[in-house]
């Protein structure tokens, strides 16, 4: 099985895997005929390689198509799942749609921005001004109503078809943000059954095979906030295997090699 990667920091010690900048596509393309599959492209890649080139690419490419944005996420979560997903608006920059925002969610909501990680680009809307604020960074409104929590949230990671890890991230005293890279702490105790089983549905329906999906409890009820495609790895340094031992397997299984199988260096990632 030949592989090709375009993120090699997420593919380190894969066996016959070679790198080739993003950049440097165009000028390579024999090399990229002729491998097995094409790892972690940027999302201006995607079309080109599957449409262009019909290869097979991992994340699939409804997993970094729809990652791309939360805009289309939510639409396309509100396809499958929609009763756990906060009530949510998507509308235009206007004036109108200004006033109809604070006309319909009550202090506290929630604004993002559409496309953003890590906890940037997400703000908690106290009061009018704050809103404005954010009106002036953004071209497309991403409203969210505010779900009451006890101050945590779980973030659940999938690769391929099976969860590879679960734990919840709990927010530095009372933060409003819960993530690891915002200082938030990690606990890996009493992970809700049927939190993982939504994830797990949501992807095979959404045909998700690598992300990490973050999960608010309100009133115990589970709510998909969103899913990040190149989530962090702080949460799963413990594993017994690495997640590229992970990936590696699920490629194993969608293209089967009928050779000797050659090992991963490495037992966790670093």
């Amino acid at each position: 099985m030949k592989l090709i990667t375009f993120n090699p920091f997420r593919t380190i010690g894969m066996p016959n895997t070679s790198y080739i900048k993003p950049e440097q596509m165009f000028r390579e393309m024999e090399r990229i005929k002729n491998a097995d599959f094409l790892l972690f492209p940027e999302t201006w890649q995607v079309n080109s390689l599957v449409y262009g080139l019909n290869k097979q690419i991992f994340p699939s490419i409804q997993s970094l198509q729809l990652g791309y944005s939360k805009i289309e996420m939510t639409r396309a979560l509100w396809t499958v799942c929609p009763e756990y997903v906060p009530y949510t608006e998507i509308l235009g920059n206007t004036k109108t749609n200004i006033d109809s925002v604070l006309n319909t969610f009550p202090f506290p909501f929630v604004a993002k921005e559409s496309r953003n990680s890590m906890g940037k680009g997400v703000f908690l809307i106290e009061n009018e001004q704050d809103f404005l604020d954010y009106a002036t960074k953004v071209d497309t409104f991403y409203i969210q109503e505010y779900l009451e929590n006890d101050g945590r949230d779980l973030r659940v990671c999938i690769i391929g078809d099976e969860i590879v890890a679960a734990y919840w991230r709990i927010g530095a005293n009372g933060e409003f943000l819960h993530n690891v890279a915002r200082g938030g702490d990690i606990s890996y105790d009493f992970i809700p059954q049927d939190a993982c089983e939504l994830v797990l549905s949501v992807a095979k329906q959404l045909n998700i095979n690598h992300a990490g999906f973050d999960i608010m409890y309100s009133n115990n009820k589970p709510y998909i906030l969103e899913f990040n495609i190149l989530f962090g790895n702080q949460g799963t340094i413990n594993l017994p295997v690495s997640l590229e031992s992970k990936i590696y397997e699920y490629l194993l299984k969608q293209h089967p090699f009928p050779g000797p199988i050659a090992p991963i260096s490495g037992e966790r990632i670093s």
